[in-house]
């Protein structure tokens, strides 16, 4: 856990696929009156649709202008959505040190409907979606417990409910 005092107009959303991390990150925006960026979205905005960056470039490159991404948006405040592998860079993991970091939960029961259907490249293969996800958290969770600083758990808590413990979180620590 990192113990970083940061200005209450900066939050970090980190968390495996499926977490809830953007659909709550535009609730404490909203709620916060503070700007909402989600670092796949710009990524995407900036080189194209992210399973299409997969296939052209691979993940290597994909993770490298998701690191540039990440920086960007930290360095302009407001609540930030990390793609769920946005941990896996040691320097995106040095930067969220300085900064105040939430770390978004899901069981693989809640988690096995939000990600049916979604065009995620990490789930794609042979392998059962949901099986995946759970090796991909496993490979992911003490990196993500590492950087946060406080945990909220999705699974069966109503998204507005989780970004109004947040803005509680945020009050707290300004």
């Amino acid at each position: 856990m990192n113990s970083a005092e940061a200005a209450p107009g900066l939050v970090v959303l980190v968390g495996p696929m499926g977490a809830g991390k953007t659909s709550i990150g535009r609730r404490v925006a909203k709620a916060t009156g503070l700007r909402f960026v989600d670092t796949d979205k710009a990524v995407a905005r900036a080189h194209g649709p992210i399973p299409s960056i997969f296939a052209e470039h691979g993940e290597e490159q994909f993770r490298a202008w998701e690191q540039e991404q990440v920086a960007t948006a930290i360095a302009g405040g407001g609540v930030i959505s990390l793609g769920g592998g946005a941990v896996l860079s040691a320097e995106t993991r040095r930067r969220l040190g300085s900064v105040p970091v939430v770390l978004l939960t899901v069981s693989p029961e809640a988690v096995a409907e939000r990600i049916t259907g979604a065009e995620r490249p990490l789930l794609n293969g042979g392998e059962d979606p949901l099986q995946r996800w759970i090796r991909i958290l496993a490979e992911r969770r003490l990196l993500y417990e590492e950087v946060a600083d406080v945990r909220f758990d999705t699974s069966r808590v109503p998204m507005s409910r989780v970004a109004e413990q947040i803005v509680e979180w945020m009050r707290g620590r300004a």
